[in-house]
């Protein structure tokens, strides 16, 4: 079968393991619209590869992902059909990592920001490496979180620690993200894609039957919790495109960049 082709998503062949790549680096791979409905595509694409047996999914460049694009921020709070088109394409892009029949590795090999910390935290092994963190500043520009984070970091790790990183928005370092269960292994930068090629290889190797009814299984708990909380969760977040500090967010968010060490 033929390789899915994306001007912003690249997957290549190793042997039955595929690498699928989130190819935006001079955006730090922002999820702009068109990689947040190609990436749902591809894996769609992958779910129909009969000689596919796991996924590692990565992010090229010094970024595994930076989110969600603050370009759209101003079309969203003008436009709501653009703005639920964008929810529905998020949503679809969640219910198909977590129903892919394939096990799929991330390999975080820098930031994992807003979307991009919620679609490394919906893989199924998640690699870091040491330089790499995760964040999701949802709440920082004042969006509420509700395009997945809120289903996987419970389910990773306590409600308490959850609570804790959502509602500031804080970093959380590939050191922490491994000691409160968010991440399976911390490897220096230079090691991996071999460590999570490796591992996925491993996967693949194993009866992939029994792989992978033992993955949708255990995903089982995710699509339960989806189903009932992300109708609430994207809904808030539209009415958040409606405040004053949504259309504030832009320019706060240029000022803090433009800081110094920033």
């Amino acid at each position: 079968m033929a390789l899915p082709e994306s001007p912003v998503i690249r997957v290549e062949s190793d042997g039955p393991v595929r690498l699928v790549t989130l190819n935006r680096p001079e955006a730090m791979n922002a999820f702009d619209r068109e990689m947040q409905a190609e990436l749902p595509r591809v894996l769609t694409e992958l779910s129909q590869d009969t000689d596919a047996r796991a996924v590692v999914l990565t992010g090229a460049g010094r970024a595994f992902s930076a989110g969600g694009d603050i370009a759209n921020f101003p079309l969203n709070k003008a436009d709501v059909y653009y703005r639920r088109a964008g929810l529905r394409e998020g949503r679809r892009l969640f219910d198909e990592l977590i129903s892919l029949h394939l096990p799929v590795v991330a390999a975080v090999n820098g930031p994992a920001v807003g979307l991009g910390c919620t679609v490394a935290t919906a893989c199924d092994i998640v690699f870091m490496a040491e330089s790499a963190f995760f964040a999701d500043p949802h709440v920082t520009v004042a969006l509420v979180a509700g395009d997945g984070g809120a289903i996987t970091w419970p389910a990773l790790t306590s409600l308490l620690k959850a609570k804790q990183y959502l509602l500031t928005g804080d970093r959380m370092p590939a050191r922490e993200a491994l000691a409160i269960g968010m991440a399976n292994f911390v490897v220096p930068s230079e090691e991996l894609m071999d460590a999570a090629t490796a591992f996925a290889r491993r996967l693949a190797g194993l009866p992939p039957q029994a792989v992978q009814d033992t993955k949708l299984l255990l995903n089982q708990v995710l699509r339960e919790r989806a189903a009932g909380a992300l109708p609430f969760g994207l809904a808030a977040e539209s009415q958040s495109c409606d405040t004053a500090e949504y259309a504030e967010a832009p320019a706060k968010f240029a000022e803090r960049r433009a800081r110094p060490g920033s």
